[in-house]
């Protein structure tokens, strides 16, 4: 059984744990995920079973979607509502609905992030929650991220709903942070929820409860989507018989004469996706593989 799975995460469970729960349910090891959502955060969570875990690499660096709220007047030391308060301030005016929306704008392109402490970010082999618990501080490394779009849904006196389109890797809750010192307030995330991942949404996702009433029907592989689902951020060749087999095989092939506007990109035959390739990063008279698709 292969392809993708778009679950709606719960909260309440890791994205271990939602991972643990489908291989119990389709019977199968090979399940991934494809972008760790925090355990009080709900969400799409898109999930690749079987052959289609070969792609979690490239599904994991598309865009995602987020609902946020930021909260005014508190500071927490993992920057959400679960953390310890560090600092507190009174929100006696509250900002405007102009000068919201202008910080928001300020935020949008590309932008440098240091990650929070309590983050799975690694420095020198050591995570830095690992840190943080041990009431060490190190120093973080920067990120460029990009915020493709940010907009204003609803303000109330000292908190606000935002929505964010973003690149991978970007953490919402330093972006809270940030947005509320640009404001002049201490401030952290108070709610999230992630409604896109590239081309999986809340439309097309389906919760535990629907899983199961699918597997005591037998019908679990109903709810797949095909593995290309995953890829069609990537542009695509297509081949003949004739490379089809040397694809099939693995085989490195000359640089087509339209090369894809992205790199990598799908190699696909009579609809039936072969491969990923990427231009040959030592021979750019060559494409390469990087990933093959059997069966």
């Amino acid at each position: 059984m292969d392809g993708i799975l778009s679950l709606w995460k719960p909260r309440g469970m890791t994205s271990h744990d939602c991972v643990m729960r489908c291989r119990k349910l389709f019977k199968t090891k090979k399940v991934g995920h494809t972008g760790t959502l925090d355990p009080e955060v709900d969400g799409v969570l898109p999930i690749c079973i079987g052959n289609a875990t070969k792609i979690v690499p490239f599904l994991t660096d598309t865009k995602k979607t987020y609902i946020a709220e930021v909260k005014l007047g508190i500071a927490t030391d993992t920057e959400d509502a679960q953390g310890t308060v560090l600092e507190e301030m009174e929100v006696s005016e509250s900002p405007s609905t102009e000068s919201v929306r202008n910080v928001l704008l300020s935020f949008q392109g590309s932008i440098t992030q240091v990650p929070p402490m309590y983050s799975a970010v690694k420095v020198n082999g050591k995570k830095l929650y690992e840190y943080a618990r041990e009431n060490k501080t190190v120093e973080r490394p920067k990120r460029k991220i990009t915020i493709f779009d940010i907009e204003l849904l609803d303000k109330k006196h000292d908190s606000f709903k935002i929505k964010v389109i973003c690149s991978k890797g970007t953490y919402i809750r330093t972006l809270c942070v940030d947005i509320g010192k640009k404001l002049g307030y201490p401030a952290h995330m108070s709610d999230l929820t992630r409604i896109k991942t590239g081309s999986f949404s809340e439309k097309n996702s389906v919760d535990f409860a629907i899983i199961e009433e699918a597997v005591m029907k037998n019908e679990e592989s109903n709810l797949l989507f095909p593995i290309v689902k995953g890829l069609d951020h990537l542009d695509t060749l297509y081949v003949d018989e004739t490379l089809e087999n040397k694809v099939k095989n693995g085989q490195k092939l000359p640089i087509p004469e339209v090369l894809p506007k992205t790199n990598p990109f799908m190699v696909i035959h009579k609809n039936k996706l072969l491969a990923i390739y990427q231009i040959h990063p030592e021979n750019k008279n060559q494409i390469k593989p990087i990933r093959v698709f059997n069966g």
